[in-house]
């Protein structure tokens, strides 16, 4: 059985001493979750997050990485300073690093190869604007996307893979997808998978994100080929979030 996943996006929010406030509120509401909860803080949190995080039943993630292990490369992180704070997760092409950053599909295959290797469980996010939707290019998108992140990667690799799926037009927004809408994508998401891989498609895990909050998480997660949700704005708040996982358990 797949075990859900709630993951909380934090983005470019929260300082380090907001970042322990948060931790110190939120953990006692979960307790020891039946859902996989991760929280995926700035990288100038991640080492406090990580002692504080250090023996609960709650994960860490980086919301980014770079695919070198070092060198002259001003300003990135790599997989073994994120695994030195602690972090599990590791977010890869993200649409707002595809969108705004220009992470094309060779950069988030390169990263998605570097997280694997150093010890990082890579969460591959896919999805497509409202006007590849409007366009009927919803699948050639995610056929796209998960070609050039994923195909050929080893069994093992393949085993350490979260997916999910995030239509950009839902980010931020206000806007989720119906329903209707989050299943059919990942159920073809899950679908792709089985063609590739075999069986790799009854565990992989697909996350739904995209303006998901308390009040319609439950609907979501009750969808047979959604496992979890990737939350953003709805994740910054403590209780609210807590409420979000408790509708996952759910």
């Amino acid at each position: 059985m797949r075990r859900c996943l709630v993951a909380g996006n934090w983005k470019m929010h929260m300082t380090v001493a907001e970042t322990e406030s948060f931790i110190v509120r939120f953990l006692p509401l979960v307790g020891v979750p039946n859902a996989e909860v991760a929280l995926f803080p700035p990288f100038t949190s991640l080492d406090c997050a990580g002692r504080l995080l250090r023996e609960t039943s709650v994960g860490l993630g980086a919301q980014d990485v770079y695919f070198e292990s070092k060198g002259a490369y001003t300003g990135a992180v790599s997989p073994g300073m994120l695994v030195a704070c602690g972090c599990r997760y590791v977010l890869v092409g993200h649409s707002e690093r595809r969108h705004v950053f220009g992470d094309g599909n060779d950069t988030v295959r390169r990263k998605l190869d570097a997280a694997v290797v150093g010890g990082l469980d890579p969460i591959l996010c896919v999805g497509e604007t409202i006007a590849e939707r409007r366009g009927g290019q919803t699948s050639l998108v995610l056929e796209t996307q998960l070609e050039a992140g994923m195909n050929g990667l080893s069994p093992g690799a393949m085993a350490r893979i979260v997916i999910a799926y995030e239509p950009v037009w839902a980010i931020g927004t206000g806007e989720t997808a119906t329903p209707e809408q989050a299943q059919e994508a990942s159920a073809w998401i899950r679908e792709w998978v089985g063609c590739h891989y075999g069986r790799a498609a009854e565990t992989v895990r697909i996350l739904y994100g995209g303006s998901v909050k308390p009040d319609n998480a439950r609907s979501l997660l009750a969808l047979p080929d959604v496992d979890g949700s990737l939350v953003g704005g709805a994740s910054l708040d403590p209780e609210g979030f807590a409420a979000l996982v408790a509708a996952a358990e759910a």
